[in-house]
Parts: structure tokens; C-alpha cells; sequence
């Protein structure tokens, strides 16, 4: 973000907290960052005056809704009007918990006495990190007081020609904690331009258009259910048909390219996580143990510890290396409900999973290769290599406790990853340094979807932890016992986020490939059902996907049905067609009806599936 956009988009987010102190006075206020797009504001407001009162003096918990936005939102535009200054002060820690403990500001007063005892503010990934020293800053803005390092503009005058909204309400609980009081989140958007603020709402309407929650029960793909239990997708017969197909096309990818299937359990003794060291740094994702017999169990969250426990099953040689194993896995992670989002963010879900068991000398193809697999397999599906973006985390050398593996490895695992991510031709890389997983550096590809929203879908990354935990060896060719290395691919991700984000790059209107249905026959009456049928089977024999729609409904009630559920074919058989050795067919997005002969029609939508095209 431009630095004069987040000094823009951080004023914004006091002035809003300014314009809300203005309406709500007893509100205490908690944190307000910026965020992409804009910023937030995480906000008590206790027992107020209600807004819907005609008592001014009446009092209650308030529940703030959508429709008080533009009332703040006036407010705002009120204090921008007035130009008021925005006064920065230093003064001690002692000094700024005693102002906010006077104007009866708790959360501030928390983030102080942390500051006091621990030396910073930062106690989760959103809170931005405010450190110790000889003075703290406040920013007084009329009267609303901060906690804040700044920077800002100069007044709210500044902000006259900023083009502001407030987006929306969410709830959060006070410093991410579901121990702690949950707090009123007043998101809002700030560009430099009403123009970009037009073009960003313009994209919000697209995706909530092309939300998957919506088009994957309007389209019968997926559901959720809170009896079975939240973030665990049940997969109804038409999500499922595009399930299978792009699971099948990405595994047997995998087999064309030298990998080697492999399968292990969804469950796996504590001993294996206690070994591998999850019950040590993943502890607070994975389920909690259950007794079989005398032994405890838990659900994997991975799959890489089943695959080194097969690995070490027997000595191995420089010679059979590289081994790649390939494993469409399911695990299952604890998510809080808080961050459970469809697809997107799910308890349990499958992952197409790889290990790559190589020597240094092999490190460098093998990666290539990966990411040459990542690029086919992102292409096939719609995605442009001009629209993905690579993001390089690597360790940071000024903290190195934090990582695991000697120098030598990550230096040998980073320059090959940066070599080849540079080789494969892009010219702008994301780098992240700190970013690295503790176990080994890695690169993830982000790809814009329709609308150029950014989505981090595939992974490869290495692993300096398992080969050593478990002590994996390989024979060189030197007679000598050597620690091969190990390199986790998953380039879907996980099967789940993928189809969330393919529903919404294509809008539910899949490539004829990957549509559940491809053609719906649609009868005029009763008499033609026959005819309709014996058609059905010929294109089933021929590996078409086909629905026969014979309900006693209107031909034209059928078309709108069949346009909703975005099919690409539809075929309407009638007396004149029941006759004629010709089809009459309406493609997706055409109101023109084309005749053309079964046989034709046969090649052509054969041919655009084995091709796999983009154009329907």
C-alpha cells in the first residue's frame, strides 16, 4: 500500500472513531487498523442512548444495524468540515494509563499496561505492534484520544476530497480471544478517488454475485449442515460430479508427471504426532485424542508423517531418488467458528498432497518441475500466468531461533527457490523475509480470479524438520548415509478452497469440462418423452453428461430453469424435432437457436471437453 494511502486510510479510521465518540459517548473504543481497501474499528458501545428511542434519556445495549452507517457517516463529513487538527503528544506510559483510565477508556488502558509489562501491544496478527520506549505517543482529534504511533494528515480538512464508506458491521472478540467481550467491528473503504471507490464497489457487487456460499445452493452444489457440524462440507450430486473431475484431472496429472500413488489413514496413533512434533507447534489446530484400546488417537492434520513413517520402512539408495508420492488426503484442522467461511476456511477438507524425496544435486529440477505442474495445472483451469503472483518467504537471519535446520540447508533450499522462481520467467517476485514456515522456506502462488481478486492457492515448501525428527537417510553414491531433502507440493491446495474460488472465477457457469450437467433434453409434451429419452442414452454412451426435463411445466419455464442452473446445452424436442435428424440446440449465453445434425454436435461438444476449453 502506498505510504500516503495508509496515512489517509488511518485518519479516515480515527475520524471515524472521532465521528462515533461524537454520537455515542459512553462508547470505549479498541483497536483501528488499516486494513486493505480501508480500515476498521473495533468498538464497546456499552449502554447508550438508543437511536430508536424518542427518550433521549432511555438506555439499553445497543445493537448497531446497517442502516446507522450513514448517520456516522454524516458525522464525518461534519468534523472534515470543521478541519480539525490532528495533535500528536508524547508522554510517558505512567502518564497516557492515568489520561485513559480519566476518560474511562478500558481497552486502552489494557493496551498500555501491556506495553508497561511486556514491552509491546502485539497479542495477534491483527493488532498492530506498538513497542516500548522512554515515550508513547497519543493523537488527539477534537475529543477523541488515541493510542497511536501516527502518522497522520495534518487536520481532517485534509480528508475533504477522500472518498470514504462505511462497508459494514461484523462482530470480534476483543484481541481475537472467544474469552473476551465481543466488540462492534465498523469496517470501512477509503481511495484517494470517488472514481476507484466506484470501481471497488462495481467488483464488490461482481463477487457478491459470484459468492460460492450463494451459487453453491442456488446451484445444488454443496451444502453445510450444523447437525453434521460446522466448517465439514456435504457435497450434493452435482458438486460433487465437479469435485471428481478436477480431482481426477489433477491425480492422474500427477501420474503422467512421475509421481507414485500412495494412501494412509485418517487417523493416526498420538505417538506419530508426539514423534513428528505436532503435538508440540500444532497442538491448538488438531482435535483432541480418543482411546482405541489402550492407545489414544487423533485425526491427522497432515498427511506428511504417515508418508516419512512409509519412507522409512525400508533403506533406501541414492539411486531410487527423487521419489514424489502423491496423495489426494484428507485432513481435518480446528478452525473457530469466528473464521469458518464456506469453502474457503472448512474443519475438514482434501488436499493433493506430494513429497518430493530428492538429493541437493536433484533439488533444483525437481522444483522446476513443481512449479512448470503448478503453471499446466492453474491454466487448465481457466487462470492466466500474466494474472498469478509469487510470494518467496524465506527465514530471517536476525532471527534464526525461530527456525529450525542448519545454515547450509536453508541457505542451499532459498537460493535454489529464488533460482527457479526467477528461471520460470516471473519478473516480479513477493518476497517475505520472516515469512517462512519454522521448518523451511517456501513459495506460494496467489492467482486472480474474473474480477482480479487475489486467491494464495498452491504451495511448495521445504521441510527440515521431518527428515530430521525421524531420522531419513539415503545411501550416496560415496557408500555414506546422507539426509535427503524433502519438498511439500500441494498445487490445488486444498480441493475445498479450490472449487469455492472456481465457483466464483467462472460464476457457476463452468466450462463445459467441468459442468455437472452438460445438456438438458427438454420435452414440449407428453408424446415426446420417448424420443427424448433414446436421444439421452446415445449422448450418455458418448460421455455426455445429460438430463432429460419432462415435468409437466411450459417449454419456456424449462429454458429459465435450465439459463439459473447455468447448463451449457439445451436441447428442445418437439413434434417437428422427433422427426428430423437434426438437433435444435441453444447454447449458454444465446437466445439464437442452431440446428445441426446429432453427429456434429456429438464431435463438437466431445471435442471441447477433451480439450478442455474455455469457451463455454
Amino acid at each position: 500500500m502506498p505510504k500516503n494511502l495508509e496515512i489517509l486510510r488511518h485518519s479516515a479510521a480515527h475520524l471515524m472513531a472521532a465521528a462515533v465518540q461524537k454520537l455515542y459517548s459512553q462508547a470505549k473504543f479498541g483497536i483501528g487498523p488499516t486494513i486493505e481497501n480501508g480500515f476498521y474499528y473495533d468498538i464497546d458501545f456499552g449502554d447508550v442512548a438508543l437511536s430508536s428511542s424518542k427518550d433521549p434519556a432511555e438506555k439499553g445495549k445497543i445493537s448497531l444495524t446497517p442502516s446507522d452507517l450513514p448517520k456516522i457517516e454524516k458525522a464525518m463529513q461534519d468534523l472534515v468540515s470543521q478541519d480539525i487538527k490532528f495533535e500528536k503528544e508524547e508522554m510517558s506510559v505512567d502518564e497516557a494509563i492515568k489520561l485513559f483510565k480519566e476518560l474511562d477508556q478500558p481497552y486502552k488502558v489494557e493496551l498500555l499496561q501491556d506495553i508497561k509489562s511486556k514491552g509491546t501491544t502485539k497479542m495477534n496478527e491483527e493488532e498492530k505492534e506498538v513497542l516500548a520506549g522512554d515515550k508513547i505517543t497519543i493523537y488527539k482529534t477534537g475529543k477523541f484520544v488515541d493510542l497511536c504511533r501516527g502518522p497522520h494528515v495534518d487536520s481532517t480538512g485534509e480528508l475533504k476530497n477522500v472518498a470514504i464508506k462505511l462497508d459494514r458491521l461484523a462482530g470480534a472478540y476483543w484481541r481475537g480471544s472467544e474469552k473476551n467481550k465481543m466488540l462492534t467491528r465498523i469496517y470501512g473503504l477509503a481511495f484517494e478517488s470517488k472514481k476507484e471507490l466506484k470501481e471497488y464497489l462495481e467488483m464488490l457487487d461482481q463477487a457478491a454475485k459470484r459468492d460460492h456460499r450463494k451459487l453453491g445452493q442456488e446451484l445444488e452444489l454443496f451444502m453445510f449442515d450444523e447437525e453434521v457440524g460446522p466448517g465439514l462440507p456435504l457435497w450434493m450430486p452435482n458438486g460433487a460430479i465437479v469435485y471428481q473431475l478436477v480431482k481426477d484431472f489433477a491425480f492422474q496429472t500427477y501420474l503422467k508427471n512421475g509421481y507414485k500413488p500412495v494412501v494412509t489413514p485418517h487417523i493416526a496413533s498420538l505417538k506419530l504426532w508426539e514423534h513428528s512434533g505436532h503435538t508440540d507447534f500444532f497442538a491448538e489446530n488438531m482435535y483432541s485424542p480418543f482411546g482405541v484400546d489402550d492407545d489414544e488417537y487423533k485425526l491427522k492434520p497432515m498427511n506428511c508423517p504417515l508418508q516419512v513413517t512409509m519412507y522409512k520402512a525400508k533403506k533406501h539408495s541414492y539411486r531410487e531418488l527423487p521419489l514424489r508420492w502423491t496423495e489426494m488426503g484428507t485432513v481435518y484442522r480446528y478452525e473457530r467458528s469466528g473464521v469458518l467461511q464456506g469453502l474457503t476456511r472448512v474443519r475438514g477438507f482434501t488436499q493433493d498432497d506430494a513429497h518430493i524425496i530428492c538429493t541437493p544435486e536433484q533439488l533444483e529440477d525437481e522444483l522446476s518441475a513443481a512449479l512448470d505442474l503448478t503453471m499446466y495445472i492453474l491454466k487448465t483451469f481457466g487462470f492466466k500466468e500474466e494474472d498469478m503472483e509469487i510470494n518467496l518467504s524465506t527465514c530471517d537471519p536476525q532471527h534464526k531461533d525461530k527456525f529450525i535446520g542448519d545454515d547450509k540447508m536453508w541457505n542451499k533450499a532459498q537460493k535454489t527457490l529464488a533460482k527457479v522462481v526467477k528461471d520460470s520467467g516471473f519478473d516480479e517476485v513477493v518476497k517475505d523475509v520472516g515469512g517462512a514456515v519454522f521448518y523451511g522456506p517456501k513459495i506460494d502462488i496467489k492467482v486472480a480470479d474474473a474480477i482480479g481478486r487475489k486467491w494464495q492457492l498452491s504451495t511448495i515448501q521445504f521441510d527440515f524438520n521431518l527428515p530430521s525428527r525421524f531420522n531419513m537417510t539415503y545411501s550416496g553414491s560415496d557408500g555414506k548415509e546422507h539426509t535427503p531433502f524433502m519438498i511439500h507440493r500441494a498445487l490445488l491446495g486444498s480441493l475445498e478452497r479450490f472449487m469455492g474460488v472456481l465457483i466464483e472465477h467462472y460464476a457457476g457457469a463452468f466450462p463445459l469440462w467441468l459442468a455437472p450437467v452438460q445438456a438438458v433434453i427438454i420435452t414440449v409434451g407428453e408424446k415426446h418423452e420417448k424420443h427424448a429419452q433414446k436421444l439421452a442414452q446415445e449422448l450418455i454412451a458418448e460421455d455426455l453428461r445429460v438430463e432429460v426435463w419432462n415435468e409437466n411445466e411450459t417449454v419456456g419455464n424449462k429454458i429459465r430453469k435450465a439459463i439459473a442452473q447455468k447448463i451449457p446445452y439445451m436441447l428442445v424436442i418437439g413434434d417437428k424435432e422427433t422427426q428430423s435428424k437434426n438437433l435444435h440446440v441453444r447454447q449458454r449465453g444465446c437466445e439464437k437457436v442452431e440446428e445441426i445434425s446429432k453427429k456434429d454436435f456429438i464431435k463438437s461438444a466431445k471435442d471441447l471437453v477433451e480439450k478442455k476449453s474455455q469457451e463455454l
